[in-house]
């Protein structure tokens, strides 16, 4: 007996360092990106792979960005006189700056040869009620925004997605926040509170698991959503990788070059589902109220559940740590072996 207490004494440290990777890589998969499977692997398919190189960014390409330029001119010439010379806030400005947004977003998707079939009814502007979505990349916000202007609720970014948010996506009562502040979330809470009471704002959108994650798993919702005292309306998006992977890894590519990744695929593919709107039951608490919406959106777009915190991904260990470790338990496994 004490031989064998002895043992696990001296092993328990090995068995923690495995659970530890085990738990980790667990969380990894939900974040990176799929590789496509080389088919280009014998001499009659390389000449073809080389002629849709070629098509993809000779021919495609270039007619794309042509496509995204001319629709930014247009855009500009009518939304700044809208925005600027309109004076104050009223209908008919808000009506004309939410079909200019909803333009511009087409104009995106046009850009990507976007692919986008919408089931359900379209969603309407009516008071308390907010929508939520699976999160894979900033294009959600896009490929919504083409059929609804919504308000979003969204990370401030810098550079020129930083421009867009504040010179335009402001006009349709976006709402920013910063991550790393806790003063500003109080703030963001009220601004939620006050959007949903009135009518004539646009529909409000957020993405409650608060990070892009790869459209294979979805990661726990934040119940903020979910204490609004209103009708919860979600929406399951789903990307076909047959041509792309819309995946965007923040912390390996910038936002611009995964457009650019997208401008030069063939195209971008995707099922969005406007599902049956969801009220918080009798006896229901905020946390389950939000696993039984998160419940709809993985079987509808087919999602696998994790019971991890999205933003874990923002505060955890570099993947190369985490491999050293994977390869340091391996190692002392295989000298235990070797021992006995």
């Amino acid at each position: 007996m004490r031989f064998y207490r002895r043992d696990l004494l001296d092993i328990s440290p090995v068995l923690t360092e495995a659970a530890g990777a085990i738990v980790d890589d667990s969380f990894t998969r939900c974040f990176k990106s799929n590789s496509p499977e080389p088919w280009n692997w014998n001499i009659y398919l390389f000449p073809l792979w080389c002629l849709g190189v070629v098509i993809r960014y000779g021919l495609l390409f270039p007619l794309r960005f042509l496509t995204l330029i001319l629709g930014w001119m247009a855009f500009f010439t009518a939304f700044f006189p809208v925005r600027f010379l309109m004076n104050g806030k009223n209908r008919l400005k808000s009506k004309i700056e939410r079909k200019l947004v909803e333009m511009m977003c087409s104009v995106f998707v046009a850009s990507w040869t976007g692919v986008i079939k919408y089931h359900g009814p379209r969603p309407s502007s009516r008071p308390y009620q907010v929508f939520v979505a699976n999160h894979t990349s900033m294009i959600d916000f896009i490929i919504l925004e083409q059929m609804t202007a919504f308000a979003v609720i969204m990370q401030k970014h810098p550079g020129w997605v930083g421009f867009i948010q504040k010179t335009i996506l402001e006009s349709v009562g976006c709402i920013w926040f910063n991550r790393n502040d806790l003063k500003d979330r109080e703030v963001v809470g009220r601004k939620l509170r006050d959007h949903v009471q009135h009518p004539d704002n646009n529909p409000l959108l957020i993405f409650p698991e608060g990070t892009c994650v790869n459209n294979q798993y979805t990661v726990m919702f934040k119940k903020g959503a979910f204490e609004l005292g209103c009708a919860v309306c979600p929406i399951a998006i789903k990307y076909n990788k047959i041509f792309v992977d819309a995946f965007w890894n923040s912390k390996k590519q910038s936002f611009t070059m995964h457009l650019v990744r997208l401008m030069t695929s063939w195209a971008v593919v995707c099922d969005v589902w406007f599902l049956e709107p969801q009220y918080l039951r009798e006896g229901e608490t905020a946390i389950e109220f939000t696993e039984r919406v998160r419940d709809m959106i993985a079987a509808r777009a087919g999602l696998k559940k994790v019971p991890w915190d999205g933003y874990l991904k923002h505060n955890r260990p570099s993947p190369k740590h985490t491999e050293e470790k994977q390869r340091m338990f391996a190692e002392s496994v295989l000298r235990r072996l070797e021992e006995n």
